[in-house]
């Protein structure tokens, strides 16, 4: 089937920014991934000998620097990566996640007047017909969109998000060329497996997307306003629907001040102990709750109006925790609460977190070093930070892929804890936490959860008793037809066979070479009145001498530029 115009051109661009990339990684000393990858035809000789590609890779203490530049050199989508990365120390060393963490998206903002023409195509009416006021200057910039304050007709204050022009689809196909990157390294570098790079590429995906779709924003954000619309002193942005599109959010404004700011110039106008309080609960009533959490509690996103209300903002990033997540996770808070490191230990495996380095003795081990440094400290003198790092350098050192949601809200929780803490140094999280999993725990042995189980236990036997026989029937009559078939997948053969080709391609070439020469030499030593087309022998043997010689340079240049001359 002929290709559009419209797929060869996306295909160029692929293949260019390909290209790119492998350049990149080269550049900033990661030239050996990119030979093993099999991409070393994209980088030209030049970089790949002025960069070096040896197999030992970058030194640990530049491993950070290194792949922050090459984040920054590729553009948005790969400085969200690199931060979704940050939030994984199960996967990244601890030198790495603090270099990473640094990344920002360093985007100039687009022109005001294009937000207003998408405003009114999104809207469907002008811009002063939609707000009362709207602020030219934008107030935040992001790669996904910028903001700008307005105002309703109605005199409300507002926000609006704008989705920046062509993200979609530039974010798209870099997505696709990061899940092809992902698998490639799957196959050819074996030892990647163990930090499951697809389903990463995959995770990340998933968030990214949802950050693209202003209208799930809109959801979440709807969401989190109805569930705390009666929670006195708790403020989240409610959706102006009207105003709302999958380019186009607009938010009813929450006033306050960043927390930090809060705490550090309006501490005597504080009550200190009610804010604390409030914000644990905020965010534990989300864990357990409502299941669905604000997963980006920096200081920015969580205000206060003094004396005592808090304010949250901003639900592009959240993390959900399914019934499933949610029974791994009361099993391993009561581990914890019982110090018993061996619960802990099964509620990891379960989770679907461990690998084949796993090794149970050893994690056990370490979780068992872990309870005993941190149970008996006064909850004032435990640095819930710490815990979660150190937490994580038990996983990962024990090759264990927690899911991102998990860690979403150890993270959230180890924030929100340091932020509460600094607000009140008295505050027991823990006696705050024991009755929500009390609660948890009553709730998934209740009458009616036992039978909405129950029904879909039922409903899951009888379509397997109404499917089974007839499968199995096919499977019967496929083995006694002989239709019945076993296939076998070798790993790297892919990359045998290619390697067998390219070598016996080569050796042709070289027989083709030898056997010009050797016709040649012959030819040299014939009779000299011999004539062929009016030339002498010697003649043409000079033209077969040279072109033996191209042909030779040539295969020299090819073995040269693969880098594997020994």
């Amino acid at each position: 089937m002929a290709l559009s115009i419209t797929q060869i051109t996306q295909s160029v661009q692929n293949l260019q920014r390909l290209q790119h990339i492998a350049r990149v990684l080269t550049q900033h000393g990661f030239g050996h991934v990119v030979e093993r990858m099999d991409l070393g035809r994209f980088v030209p000789l030049w970089l790949k000998r002025g960069s070096g590609t040896d197999r030992s890779g970058p030194a640990d203490g530049q491993l950070g620097r290194r792949l922050t530049r090459v984040a920054n050199d590729l553009g948005p989508v790969f400085v969200k990566l690199g931060q979704m990365l940050a939030t994984r120390p199960d996967v990244v060393p601890a030198d790495v996640l603090d270099d990473l963490s640094t990344l920002q998206d360093r985007v100039e903002p687009f022109d005001s007047e294009h937000a207003k023409r998408i405003i009114e195509g999104e809207l469907r009416q002008s811009v002063g017909d939609a707000f009362a006021e709207f602020d030219d200057k934008p107030i935040a910039a992001g790669s996904i969109g910028q903001v700008y304050r307005a105002r309703l007709h109605d005199r409300r204050r507002v926000v609006v998000k704008v989705k920046r022009p062509g993200i979609e689809s530039d974010i798209r196909a870099d997505l696709n060329l990061l899940s092809w990157l992902a698998d490639a390294m799957e196959r050819w570098i074996p030892e990647s497996r163990t930090y499951k790079p697809t389903v990463l590429v995959e995770e990340f995906e998933r968030t990214l997307m949802r950050e693209l779709d202003y209208l799930f924003e809109a959801a979440t954000t709807a969401r989190m306003h109805g569930f705390f619309a009666d929670e006195e002193g708790i403020e989240t942005p409610d959706v102006i629907w009207s105003h709302t599109s999958s380019e186009v959010l607009t938010l009813l404004a929450v006033e306050g001040v960043n927390i930090d700011q809060a705490i550090r110039s309006n501490g005597r106008t504080l009550d200190r102990k009610k804010l604390a309080l409030r914000l644990a609960e905020l965010y534990l009533k989300q864990f357990f709750e409502l299941r669905t959490f604000h997963a980006d509690p920096h200081a920015g996103n969580i205000l206060v109006n003094p004396p005592d209300r808090i304010g949250l903002i901003d639900f592009g990033q959240i993390g959900v925790i399914s019934d499933e997540l949610a029974g791994h996770l009361l099993i391993l808070m009561l581990g914890t609460v019982n110090q018993d490191p061996e619960i802990i230990a099964d509620a990891l495996t379960e989770m679907g977190a461990s690998t084949k380095g796993t090794n149970r003795r050893q994690l056990t081990r370490d979780v068992q070093s872990l309870l005993s440094k941190y149970v008996g400290q006064p909850m004032s003198r435990v640095s819930m930070t710490a815990v979660f790092t150190e937490f994580a350098e038990v996983v990962r050192r024990n090759e264990i892929v927690v899911p991102r949601d998990v860690l979403l809200m150890f993270k959230s929780l180890a924030t929100v804890w340091g932020v509460a803490l600094r607000l009140d140094p008295d505050l027991d999280i823990a006696e705050i936490v024991k009755p929500k999993i009390r609660g948890l725990l009553l709730s998934r042995f209740s009458p009616k959860r036992a039978l909405r189980v129950g029904s879909v236990t039922m409903w899951h036997l009888l379509g397997f008793l109404k499917s089974g026989p007839q499968q199995l029937r096919e499977v019967l009559q496929q083995l006694s037809s002989g239709q019945w078939q076993v296939n076998i997948r070798h790993e790297n053969l892919d990359n045998l066979g290619r390697e067998l080709d390219r070598a016996s391609n080569r050796l042709s070439f070289s027989v083709v070479i030898a056997a010009i020469v050797v016709g040649s030499s012959l030819m040299v030593t014939a009779d000299p009145t011999l004539m062929v087309f009016g030339l002498r022998l010697q003649s043409l043997a000079m033209v077969g001498y040279l072109i033996a010689g191209v042909l030779g340079l040539g295969l020299l240049w090819a073995i040269f530029r693969s880098g594997r001359l020994s």
